[in-house]
């Protein structure tokens, strides 16, 4: 409860889209969407690769501009100023392969103007080898460190975790937890549904258009799923996708997102194929996919 003439604390909002929509032609790229990013958050926009995410960084960080809606980025229109407060990840990573570890290092701070940062473990035995010849899992490590090499205030990670394995994968959502900690705002694309868990909030695409957010758990809500479990996996699987359930796989047990369990059996026992169906909670990826049939008509 707020005292009378106490002054209300209000979320400081560091990136924000309003009604935003990027048409190329014909082709409607983002549609009419809003969201915000806040200080110590951590945003994660999820969805499948083609679903818009890319061009709407771009917008919010101003290198795009806008069919409709407008953008803000520290409460103002994004500008060369508000940039040099952020740090940016591209999908491309934004290296130059035709210079050395330390060359780019070198490059992003004075750019900044800051001082090099020092180099973390894994990069000092390439320092002086050019990103061309180096893993995608170092290219990333080093992206990552000019982004923070100027102490941002809002992290933007276009996919930042494609391509590398499992444990420089968890090490950089170690890094993105850190900076949360200190009160940066951080924008995380990826089309990884299982990296859900990794934000406080999420945003949703699909077709270009943002179809839920909130937490894992509201998004998911009461939906539930099917689990399919038989030795004929594969027939199951062609049977239910073409009686047009909305199935996928885990290892091998079939899973049909908000589909009746009864149904399942019936259509199963049609195709003679035996199996134990039961009904369990949905996880992230089945509520998205779910989303997507009927952002679709299906």
């Amino acid at each position: 409860m707020t005292l009378p003439g106490a002054c209300e604390v209000r979320p400081r909002v560091l990136l924000a889209a309003d009604r935003v929509s990027r048409k190329f032609g014909a082709f409607t790229a983002v549609d009419d969407v809003t969201l915000r990013v806040e200080a110590g958050e951590v945003v994660g926009l999820l969805g499948a690769n083609g679903a818009g995410k890319t061009t709407l960084i771009r917008m919010l960080l101003g290198l795009l501009a806008t069919s409709e809606g407008e953008v803000e980025l520290f409460g103002s229109l994004p500008d060369r100023k508000g940039r040099g407060r952020l740090g940016y990840t591209p999908q491309g990573l934004g290296l130059y392969r035709d210079l050395t570890v330390m060359e780019n290092l070198a490059f992003s701070a004075q750019a900044y103007e800051v001082a090099v940062p020092e180099l973390p473990e894994a990069l000092h035995p390439v320092a002086d080898r050019l990103i061309a010849e180096l893993p995608l899992g170092l290219q990333r490590q080093l992206a990552f460190l000019c982004a923070l090499a100027h102490n941002p205030e809002v992290l933007v990670m276009d996919e930042p975790t494609s391509g590398v394995d499992a444990l420089a994968r968890a090490a950089l959502w170690d890094t993105i937890h850190e900076q949360a900690e200190k009160g940066v705002g951080v924008l995380v694309s990826t089309h990884n549904m299982a990296e859900a868990e990794q934000c406080d909030r999420l945003l949703l695409m699909s077709r270009a258009r943002l179809v839920a957010q909130g937490s894992e758990a509201d998004i998911i809500g009461s939906t539930t799923a099917v689990a399919v479990r038989t030795n004929d996996w594969a027939k199951a699987f062609a049977v239910l996708n073409e009686a047009g359930q909305p199935v996928m796989l885990a290892g091998r047990d079939v899973r049909v997102a908000d589909a009746d369990p009864e149904q399942v059996r019936r259509v199963l026992s049609d195709a003679r194929v035996r199996a134990d169906v039961s009904g369990i909670p949905a996880t992230i990826e089945e509520r998205m996919m779910v989303l997507s049939r009927v952002s679709e008509g299906l």
